[in-house]
């Protein structure tokens, strides 16, 4: 007799897991709690027979659960947390999520998430961490201007982490507890330059042979920084079918609510990678990035930094720019490189300024 279909669906915590089986016409065949513990897993796995249908929720550390159903041999769903509605219940338990995950899976109405590949997970660790550590270092510099601020110092030069700002540093005249706190902040911030150098040397190390890495660079404003972040956060961009949808991903596309005659739209939803918007904010507005020479005509023209930086948020890089592992042509050399304009229109309708000329990404 062959074996049904069976849908599992789990609701993974910290410690402790509620497994629920399902056939194919809804109903629950069992209910399992159990530990986090691998054999646990495995074991329960078995019930289900050779490569049963699993959801899983992309919660706090939901790793190496994934991992393992996979070599379980489970055909794994990821459910994204913000793209399924729960509704109102009037009972919310862990064995009703878990109910609920299975029926969305089983009814073909799951919001899946993509499931990087370990890899990629890894990259995206030292990437991320890098960045987490460029924000606290970024804190703790802010600290030094108030410390001197505090005590009238002025601050003449841009840099004050700079050669004219270290000497600055050692010859200011400061009360006692200032200078302690001013000595200790640099040294904090000496050891946190250290920490990401290093991460960075690692970065270019794990990506020195991806032309997708070199190839996103071809843009004017991306630098091997913002470069790592969009191939990291990014991954296989083939899973993409249009601009559209990797900018959707990206939460840089408007909310939109209908009902009837009515429609609202309204701010971005942000419901992507936050590290994604940031980098292509800051390569949009850099000097000599897409959008540069229009971000400076709106600082000039509203005072006002933050509005030229909303008014500029460009989309993100188009997939033919990081699609470069199926060219077949080299990388574009630097006097083919695109002008902000081309690139402009590359980001925003897909144009591909170097047809034409014998290389195309």
């Amino acid at each position: 007799m062959e074996q049904q279909q069976r849908y599992v669906g789990i609701d993974f915590h910290r410690r402790r897991s509620v497994i629920v089986h399902k056939d194919a016409a809804g109903g629950i065949l069992e209910t399992v709690h159990l530990d986090n513990d691998p054999i646990a897993f495995a074991r329960e796995l078995a019930k289900a027979g050779e490569h049963p249908e699993v959801v899983l929720e992309a919660c706090y550390g939901w790793y190496w659960l994934a991992d393992l159903l996979d070599e379980l041999g489970a055909n794994l769903h990821l459910a994204h947390p913000l793209g399924n509605a729960w509704g109102n219940r009037r009972v919310k338990n862990d064995e009703r999520d878990a109910e609920d995950l299975v029926d969305l899976l089983r009814l073909g109405r799951l919001a899946e998430a993509y499931i990087a590949p370990p890899e990629l997970r890894e990259l995206r660790e030292i990437v991320r961490y890098r960045a987490k550590l460029v924000t606290l270092r970024s804190g703790l510099k802010s600290q030094v201007h108030s410390v001197l601020a505090k005590e009238g110092v002025p601050v003449p030069m841009s840099d004050l982490f700079g050669t004219a700002g270290k000497d600055l540093l050692d010859t200011a005249t400061l009360g006692r507890v200032y200078a302690i706190r001013i000595k200790s902040l640099r040294d904090l911030i000496g050891r946190y330059d250290n920490e990401i150098t290093m991460l960075q040397t690692e970065i270019d190390k794990w990506l020195s042979g991806d032309r997708g890495y070199l190839a996103i660079q071809a843009l004017p404003g991306v630098g091997p920084v913002l470069g790592a972040i969009f191939v990291a956060e990014i991954g296989d961009v083939a899973r993409f079918s249009s601009p559209d949808r990797l900018c959707c991903w990206a939460g840089l596309t408007p909310r939109h609510r209908e009902s009837d005659l009515h429609v609202a739209r309204g701010p971005i939803t942000k419901q992507g990678s936050r590290l994604v918007r940031w980098a292509a904010v800051e390569a949009a507005t850099r000097q000599g990035g897409v959008q540069s020479g229009r971000y400076e005509r709106i600082v000039a023209r509203r005072d006002s930094k933050k509005i030229a930086r909303v008014a500029t948020r460009p989309a993100p890089p188009h997939p033919r720019l990081l699609r470069a592992s199926r060219r077949r042509d080299p990388l574009p050399r630097r006097k083919d490189r695109v002008s902000s304009a081309q690139a402009g229109r590359v980001l925003a309708v897909g144009h591909d300024p170097l047809k034409g000329r014998g290389r195309q990404f």
